[in-house]
Formats: C-alpha cells, structure tokens, sequence
C-alpha cells in the first residue's frame, strides 16, 4: 500500500498523547496493520518530548475490540508485544486515532505476559473522570486481551507476519 498515516494516542477523552508515523500495510473491516521503521520520531505530549524510536515496529489497531498491539520486530520476528487497553480505533482520512485507557499488557523474552500501569489506570479513572462503564469496559478488554493471548488468536499466533508483504528496508 505504502500510504504514509499518522497515528495520534489519546488520553480520555481527546486529549493528545503521543503520535507517529508509519506505513499501512492492510486494512480489513476488523482491524489495520502499520509498520513503523526505525529512526521514527515520537512526538510525545504528555512528556512534553521528541524521541526517536530505534526499532521496526508492526501494529495493530483493532478497529472493533478494545486494544492496540504494537510488535517489535528484529532480524523478521516478532520479539516483544506492547498492547494498550484502548477504546476501538479509528481511521479519519490519514489518521488513525485511540484513547488509550492505561491499562498495558506486555510481553518480552525476559519476562513473558505481564500487566503494566494498573496504578496509572487507577490515577487515571479519577484525573480524567472515568465513568463506572468506562473503568468495567477497560478491565474486562484486559481480560479478554489475555484471552486473544492464551488462545494464539491473530496478532497473537506463533508467526503474525506469515503472509504479509513487508519492506523491511
């Protein structure tokens, strides 16, 4: 496809976050795939910085479920997992578009499956005034994403890059 798309995270309920580039790769009534290369900038707001990301990364953005999936890749294989529990994406134009809700479920070679920032979600539901649905729908998406995980459902599966044409340059 090689149509350049910016991705832009959102605090709840439209507060920027963070934001990149990347590159679609597929889009199917579910979900969309983006690679992002290495030497990307990462505006970040929240922290009021620019970092330059030194990885490949692909990424999902789940258009239906509450949850992206960003997988690091090295030497074409997927070695980490960072996923943020988020409210369905969307695409408007050239931009692809998540609240992230706190709530992060990770995976490294080191560690396995971990749940992350729980505190900041905690934080979070009050700073940003979660509602009660709000906080139930973000902790039973956690539950599920561990669900996608234990059951290798796609991005989750042994090889999510089986099939897809990628430029790795």
């Amino acid at each position: 496809m090689n149509q350049i798309v910016q991705m832009k995270a959102l605090k709840y309920p439209d507060i920027p976050h963070y934001e990149w580039q990347g590159e679609l790769i597929q889009q199917t009534p579910d979900y969309i795939l983006v690679l992002s290369k290495p030497g990307r900038k990462l505006i970040h707001h929240t922290k009021n910085a620019i970092f330059t990301i030194p990885h490949m990364t692909l990424e999902y953005f789940s258009l239906t479920e509450w949850f992206t999936a960003a997988m690091d890749i090295h030497h074409g294989k997927v070695v980490s997992y960072y996923c943020n529990v988020a409210m369905p994406s969307k695409r408007e134009g050239d931009t692809i578009r998540f609240v992230d809700l706190d709530l992060d479920l990770l995976k490294t070679k080191e560690t396995g499956w971990e749940v992350h920032d729980s505190d900041e979600f905690e934080y979070n539901s009050e700073k940003y005034g979660y509602s009660l649905h709000l906080k139930s729908a973000a902790l039973d998406s956690l539950a599920a994403l561990k669900r996608k995980v234990a059951d290798q459902v796609f991005p989750f599966n042994d090889d999510p890059l089986q099939g897809l044409t990628l430029n790795m340059e």
